[in-house]
């Protein structure tokens, strides 16, 4: 499908009064054209003592200089009010916002957001979590076992209305996914991956997924993995583990269907909460999930 290219239009200026009014100016400087997609603005305008943003998708900001992010495609109008006193002048500009290349997710936390990419190697996977995303089931779960050097695991349905110093991480929607192992995909710092009861198939959960957090990887380490697990890393995978570290030893055995691509700082601020004897945060970590169309 082929996309336009991002254009504005500015709408008319409409003012309040003739004489002495503020004057709204300003353009939209995104950086790109498709979600997620960051903007911000340059404030041109005169004679004015506060301002009144609409992002045309529910953020409002009375900053001066707001940024925002555009997490859905579609045609959105940028309006400002510049006011002084009871005089108002308004001006629009229109934003179009393309749908991002890759099949991407928004993880909202408490420690700060995340974007991950589902991959199309594992199609059961990524189907299933859009699934979940879009049915809202994620919204306000736990990362309910938090691991420094390991991970951090949540997607526990019961965790929603967690008690205190309960325990979670044994419940899911009812189901499990068949296994979808991958060479080429693996358990590298930042790793989307799912969870997992004991079973001969490795099936996984149908919600449970856990963010790899790893340690050090070095070259004698994969070529130990290698030789157990039966497998050749491709030369990008090895350079990821010895950059960024790591878990090589769940390669093969837990099913890798996403990369973080951004915000991979809040894996390291959530593995630095406090845990109790469950590995559970003794602060809660909580989670909203979204799809980025």
């Amino acid at each position: 499908m082929k996309f336009n290219v991002l254009y504005f239009i500015l709408a008319a200026t409409f003012l309040v009064s003739s004489c002495g009014g503020p004057k709204a100016l300003f353009s939209v400087e995104p950086e790109g054209t498709k979600a997620p997609l960051r903007v911000g603005v340059i404030n041109n305008s005169t004679d004015a003592e506060s301002y009144e943003w609409d992002f045309g998708d529910g953020f409002r900001s009375i900053d001066s200089l707001p940024e925002h992010r555009y997490l859905k495609s579609g045609r959105y109008v940028v309006k400002l009010k510049a006011k002084k006193g009871k005089k108002v002048n308004i001006k629009e500009q229109e934003l179009i916002v393309q749908p991002p290349d890759d099949c991407l997710i928004y993880i909202k936390t408490t420690e700060g957001d995340m974007i991950a990419k589902l991959f199309d190697e594992t199609p059961k996977h990524r189907d299933n979590f859009i699934k979940l995303a879009n049915e809202g089931f994620y919204d306000s779960l736990l990362f309910h076992r938090v691991i420094k050097g390991f991970m951090i695991q949540g997607g526990d349905p019961t965790s929603k209305n967690a008690k205190k110093g309960a325990s979670y991480g044994s419940k899911g929607p009812g189901y499990t996914i068949e296994a979808e192992f991958r060479e080429g995909l693996a358990h590298v710092k930042g790793a989307l991956a799912a969870a997992r009861s004991n079973n001969p198939e490795k099936e996984s959960s149908g919600s449970q997924y856990y963010i790899v957090h790893g340690k050090e990887v070095t070259e004698a380490d994969l070529k130990r993995f290698e030789s157990r697990n039966g497998i050749t890393y491709p030369p990008d995978v090895k350079k990821q583990y010895l950059e960024f570290g790591g878990v090589p030893f769940l390669d093969q055995n837990y099913t890798v269907f996403g990369m973080v691509i951004e915000g991979l700082d809040v894996i390291d601020k959530i593995v630095a909460k406090e845990t109790d004897k469950s590995d559970r945060p003794t602060e809660d970590v909580k989670m909203e999930i979204s799809v980025i169309k």
